[in-house]
């Protein structure tokens, strides 16, 4: 029989979607699952967005421009404008989603066995990305007592080695809900000069930031403009995750020639998911305001109710909707797995996300679970409910 490549077998499983199976195993038992595990929102996607697909008039679904439809770039280029990044349509291309964005920028700026450096816990599927593009991520810890604070600079130059290729901060961060300041992007920006790096940034949370606290962009991070690699998305800002739009942006014209080579070998993005994008950028003002204050009112909740369980801690963060949170238990990666397969209260359980599938370092991360609060303020007060009664009868228990 025919063997699996290295690989496929080196690709992690995703922490988000692995226990499936399980949940749906407790749903066919009748037992009712709050989903917290992953960040798809249930806020509407704004109407406008939609109507441009419904009233599409084409006779042919064609094929985009590889990089993107130009009308879409130049209104992405506006948009961008008025978060004060001066870009021009030519330094954006468009991606099936953030991800293929990604996968562009490594493919583009690293060689197999490169290495790019990563502060952890981060977005499980970096690592899915840099074992595609065949390169090495190398984990930075930050810890969940400093909120998840930036690591400090020294404990970045004693991993950077002459492979080391790129920094890569995601901005609100997921899956902790940390936002970076400027201090401490200033602080990367140094490293970027010192070392010659391309500094990736993943700042798809860009406008989901609370308790009048602002985003501050790599983008605007003066004298690296060449070395600064922007990813974007209108999944989470639009709460459209299903269209797979994101793009990739950069003013460094070598490197934006080089990623249309590989744009060009999967033809183009999705043609309906950038009608509906381009549409989108027309959202009223008024629906980021109220999507901002529900979000603030459910990140409230979970703060609240985890940090009143005994043995919890989950500090409070400023972007995103995501926490982490730890938990007195002996292995998240079983506690989540019992949650869907062993346990209910009055009928109803939870389904988390495992913090370990967020690290690379392995060992960490097993008391630790991201939750996205994407549920309504009900479906989140009765999901802490059952949180908090599990951890009274979890086997696992440590304390």
């Amino acid at each position: 029989m025919p063997g699996i490549s290295q690989k496929g077998r080196l690709m992690p499983e995703s922490p988000i979607r692995k226990l499936v199976p399980y949940s749906e195993a407790a749903k066919q038992r009748g037992i009712k699952v709050y989903h917290l595990n992953i960040g798809q929102p249930d806020i509407p996607t704004p109407e406008v967005a939609l109507n441009a697909v419904r009233n599409f008039s084409g006779k042919v679904v064609e094929y985009s421009h590889s990089a993107g439809i130009p009308s879409y770039r130049k209104k992405l280029a506006e948009y961008y404008k008025k978060h004060l990044i001066n870009i021009t349509a030519d330094d954006i291309i468009i991606g099936a989603g953030a991800s293929e964005a990604i996968l562009f920028a490594f493919q583009t700026i690293m060689d197999p066995g490169d290495e790019v450096i990563v502060p952890e816990p981060f977005y499980a599927n970096y690592n899915g990305f840099a074992i595609n593009a065949g390169v090495k991520v190398t984990p930075i810890f930050s810890s969940i007592d400093s909120g998840f604070a930036l690591p400090p600079i020294a404990d970045f130059e004693k991993s950077i080695t002459p492979r080391t290729k790129a920094i890569l901060v995601c901005n609100p961060n997921n899956p902790t809900g940390y936002l970076y300041s400027k201090d401490e992007l200033e602080v990367l920006r140094q490293l970027v000069i010192k070392y010659d790096l391309y500094l990736i940034a993943d700042e798809v949370y860009r406008e989901f930031c609370y308790d009048g606290n602002t985003h501050y962009s790599c983008m605007h991070l003066e004298g690296i403009e060449d070395n600064v690699i922007l990813i974007d998305s209108v999944s989470k800002r639009y709460s459209a995750c299903g269209v797979r739009v994101g793009c990739m942006i950069s003013k460094n014209r070598e490197v934006m020639k080089t990623a249309l080579k590989f744009a060009q070998a999967r033809l183009s993005p999705p043609s309906f998911g950038q009608i509906a994008a381009e549409a989108a950028i027309e959202t009223p003002d008024v629906y980021f305001t109220e999507v901002l204050q529900e979000y603030l009112n459910r990140r409230d909740v979970v703060v609240k109710e985890i940090n009143r369980m005994k043995g919890a801690f989950c500090p409070t963060p400023k972007g995103a909707f995501y926490v982490v949170a730890r938990l007195p238990i002996d292995d998240s990666d079983n506690f989540c797995q019992w949650l869907l397969e062993s346990f209910d209260y009055k009928g109803q359980t939870v389904m988390l996300a495992p913090a370990s599938g967020f690290y690379s370092t392995p060992g960490r991360g097993k008391d630790e679970v991201r939750i996205s609060y994407v549920l309504n303020v009900t479906d989140l007060e009765n999901s802490m409910k059952v949180l908090e009664e599990a951890l009274k009868v979890y086997p696992g228990r440590t304390n």
